[in-house]
């Protein structure tokens, strides 16, 4: 079993990477909400990340999204963020904002507008080399919207051929991870629609590329934990985007609809983590937690910090499974105590020991209400004025 002083040190090693576009005002396709002493730019963005690194000392790269943050000069923004005591982290290209790929990007029927949208994640390639950045996060909007649209295997050889031209292009120690999702924007099929065709797609490239999973875009009652086991086994779960889901997609913070079912998958990361096979331990150790929520009515910095709390809970809360106990409980066939082994952890109260990983850290002992209790707030209020940044 893990000890609380163990437990306490892997949780303050363990780094959570927030996004740059979950400091933005967003929101739904009705309406945009503005709250004040949003961000304007990325130059604030990148302000705010490093202050949630400064309260939580666990968030030390912040993701960026091309082009929601391009600038002029990428090796100007590198040099901030180094400066605020941050880096830039996993680099997202949009493929899903342009009127070319209104029938599709990567999978499109038009080698011309395949090559262009190549090009775009060529080009946030060479902003990786730039910035330092070790993974490109891609998700794709592709899909039709009604049978007889398109054909589903030829879609299927176009991505195939994108991806391997993109792949060829990672600098070294680069990595690609490849997202999924069921549904939206396109209601009738979308190109990488389960975790299954992602790994598929993954598989034909090399080790570099990975599976990337999205809490919020799956089918309600998914075994999402599951899922994340499978990937392990097979050294392909290369990331998480993090958040909630509640009926279509992933907008509300960390935690907030079902924390045992946050607290299940970084339990079968734990398990991963400390399995005696190097094959499955290497890679659960190199994953990446990356934050990907829009705080569309709430204030943006405020539920960074929340999600990053209920990231560090889940994982400790795993951490104190009693694993020799559960072992024991299953080979012995106990149903019964081998789910209250589980819930008892799930059950603890992990706030005394968080408390101790921040004393360890150098951090307050609970960031919102230092952030809260802070002239820092007034002070973004009163000087961000004007067009808050969106996507």
């Amino acid at each position: 079993m893990t000890t609380t002083v163990d437990a306490a040190a892997r949780l303050a090693a363990r780094t959570i990477e927030t996004q740059s576009w979950g400091y933005v005002s967003t929101g739904t396709r009705f309406k945009v909400h503005h709250t004040p002493g949003t961000p304007r730019d990325i130059w604030e963005k990148i302000d705010d990340a490093a202050l949630v690194h400064r309260l939580t000392g666990v968030t030390p790269t912040v993701a960026l999204h091309i082009p929601w943050d391009r600038v002029d000069d990428f090796r100007a923004l590198r040099d901030h963020a180094e400066d605020q005591g941050i880096r830039i982290g996993s680099i997202s290209p949009n493929l899903f904002q342009d009127d070319d790929y209104r029938l599709g990007s990567l999978t499109n029927s038009d080698p011309g507008i395949r090559a262009k949208a190549v090009d775009h994640v060529v080009a946030c390639i060479e902003i990786m080399k730039t910035v330092g950045s070790r993974q490109l996060s891609l998700w794709l909007a592709d899909g039709t919207n009604y049978p007889g649209q398109a054909d589903f295997r030829r879609r299927t050889a176009h991505l195939q051929e994108s991806l391997a031209e993109i792949h060829r292009q990672l600098p070294p120690g680069g990595g690609l991870l490849l997202e999924y999702k069921f549904f939206e924007p396109a209601f009738y099929h979308t190109d990488v629609a389960d975790w299954g065709q992602s790994l598929l797609l993954c598989e034909g490239l090399d080790e570099r590329a990975k599976v990337l999973v999205d809490i919020g875009h799956h089918p309600l009652g998914t075994n999402i934990e599951h899922i994340v086991a499978t990937l392990l086994g097979r050294g392909r779960l290369g990331g998480f985007d993090l958040n909630s889901k509640k009926y279509g997609d992933d907008d509300l913070f960390v935690g907030a609809i079902n924390p045992q079912e946050t607290f299940l998958i970084c339990a079968e990361l734990v398990a991963a983590e400390d399995d005696p096979d190097p094959a499955v331990s290497g890679p659960a150790r190199d994953i990446l937690y990356k934050i990907d929520q829009c705080a569309m009515i709430e204030q943006k910095l405020p539920a960074m910090l929340h999600s990053v709390d209920a990231i560090q809970t889940a994982f400790a809360k795993a951490l104190l499974i009693d694993r020799p106990a559960l072992e024991e409980a299953r080979a012995n066939g106990d149903v019964v105590l081998s789910h209250r082994i589980v819930n008892d952890a799930f059950l603890t109260d992990v706030r005394p020991l968080l408390a101790e990983v921040r004393e360890r850290l150098g951090v307050p002992a609970d960031p919102l209400l230092s952030y809260l209790g802070s002239a820092a707030p007034r002070q973004r209020e009163a000087t961000r004025v004007g067009v808050p940044a969106g996507w």
